[in-house]
């Protein structure tokens, strides 16, 4: 009665929805309901609410590990998936740690505003093992 899908073969609003359910299924496990936003509400496109009922995410839904400097100072959690693998991080936390280890500073996409890695070197999956999902 069911057939799985092809990820390839969805147009880009339904994998944006696919990632949402897929990212929203791992953080279930972590006690966060997740609520899609319509809007991109103060830069979020869902919020997760933990069931302590205090911890509230903003989170923006990314296809890769970005850094922007649209998302600088709102409190804003980025996910993604890489090898299989989910990760939510705070943004501007992630920012310093890279800029850090001077993996941004200095290059034209940076000084546009923004910087995206298509895949994790090693180096950048050990700074972003702690965020992983």
């Amino acid at each position: 009665m069911l057939k799985k899908i092809s990820y390839d073969q969805l147009n880009s609003r339904q994998k944006e929805n696919y990632n949402f359910q897929k990212v929203a299924a791992h953080l279930a496990d972590y006690g966060f309901n997740c609520m899609w936003l319509n809007d991109d509400w103060q830069g979020a496109d869902f919020i997760a609410c933990h069931i302590d009922g205090i911890t509230f995410l903003k989170v923006q839904l990314k296809g890769r590990l970005t850094i922007d400097q649209k998302y600088v100072d709102k409190d804003i959690y980025i996910t993604f998936c890489d090898a299989g693998v989910w990760y939510l991080y705070p943004h501007d936390k992630v920012k310093d740690e890279l800029l850090a280890e001077g993996l941004m500073a200095g290059s034209k996409s940076w000084e546009n505003g923004g910087y995206s890695w298509p895949s994790l070197s090693r180096q950048i999956q050990k700074l972003m093992a702690p965020y992983a999902v």
